[in-house]
C-alpha cells in the first residue's frame, strides 16, 4: 500500500494537505525547529472537519532526543491526551547518551500509545546505528520509521534507504517512511531506483505573505535570521504533485 503523509502544524496547512490528497498527517507545532508536539486544541479543530488519519509528533522541545524522566512523563500525559481528542498514531523517539535507542524510556511512550500506530521518528537518522536501531524498533512493536537515511537529505541518504528497503522487504524492519526534501521529482527517482519505495513523507512548505502591513523591523520574536513576515503553509498543489507521482505505475 502506498503512502503520502503531510507533516502540518496549522488549520490551513492541514486543509491544505487534505485537498491535495495526502493519505495521513504528521500533526506537530513548530516546524521552524523541527517539529514539537502539536496542541489539542489544534487537532480538535482538525478532527471537527475531517477524520483523516492523524499521528502526533512527541518532542516536548527542540535538541537532541535524550530525554530527563520529567519530560518523559510529560510525553506520555500529552499522548493520552491527543489519544483522546482523536489522534489515530503517535511518532516518538528516545535515544541514550551513547546513540542507541532507549528502550526504558520508551516504554511509558509505548504504554501510553496502546494500540495506536506508532512511528519511530527521525531519531534514528542521529543514532549510533541506524539499521540496529530499526531493527530494535522492529522488536518493539512500532510499525514505521521515518527516516532521511542518516543524512541530511533522502537524496543524500538513498543508498542507506535502500538497505533498509531490502531488510522491509524481510521484515526484519518496519514500513519505511522516506522524509527529507520530498517532492513530486524525488519519489518518482526512487521509485526508478528503489520499487519497493511505497511511502513518503513531506510538508510541501511555501511561502505566504503575512497580513501585517505596519511591520517593526529589528526587534525579532525568535531564531535570529527567522523571517517573520513569511509565514510557512503547505501547498496543495505540491502534494497533488507528490500524490501522482507516487501512484504512477
Amino acid at each position: 500500500m502506498r503512502l503520502l503523509e503531510v507533516c502540518v502544524d496549522s488549520l490551513a496547512s492541514a486543509r491544505a494537505a487534505i485537498l491535495g490528497g495526502a493519505d495521513r498527517l504528521e500533526l506537530c507545532s513548530a516546524l521552524s525547529v523541527g517539529g514539537l508536539t502539536p496542541y489539542v486544541g489544534l487537532l480538535r479543530q482538525i478532527r471537527a472537519e475531517s477524520d483523516i488519519p492523524i499521528r502526533c509528533l512527541m518532542r516536548p522541545r527542540a535538541g537532541d532526543f535524550c530525554y530527563t524522566p520529567e519530560e518523559i512523563e510529560l510525553m506520555a500525559d500529552q499522548i493520552r491526551e491527543l489519544k483522546n481528542a482523536g489522534a489515530d498514531g503517535f511518532v516518538i523517539g528516545c535515544l541514550t547518551p551513547d546513540g542507541d535507542l532507549d528502550e526504558r524510556a520508551m516504554a511509558p511512550l509505548l504504554e501510553a500509545c496502546g494500540d495506536s500506530g506508532i512511528t519511530l521518528h527521525r531519531c534514528v537518522d542521529v543514532s549510533r546505528d541506524p539499521v540496529e536501531t530499526c531493527r530494535r524498533a522492529k522488536a518493539l512493536g512500532i510499525d514505521t520509521v521515518l527516516t532521511s537515511g542518516a543524512a541530511a537529505s533522502c537524496m543524500a541518504g538513498m543508498e542507506t534507504i535502500g538497505r533498509l528497503l531490502t531488510l522491509r522487504e524481510e521484515n526484519r524492519v518496519p514500513e519505511i517512511l522516506i522524509g527529507a526534501g520530498v517532492s513530486a521529482g524525488v519519489i518518482r527517482q526512487f521509485r526508478a531506483k528503489y520499487p519497493a519505495a511505497r511511502a513518503f513523507h513531506m510538508s510541501g512548505k511555501r511561502e505566504v505573505e503575512s497580513a501585517m502591513r505596519f511591520r517593526r523591523e529589528g526587534v525579532p520574536m525568535g531564531l535570529p535570521g527567522l523571517d517573520e513576515w513569511q509565514i510557512q503553509q503547505t501547498d496543495p498543489e505540491a502534494v497533488r504533485q507528490a500524490r501522482e507521482a507516487l501512484l504512477e505505475a
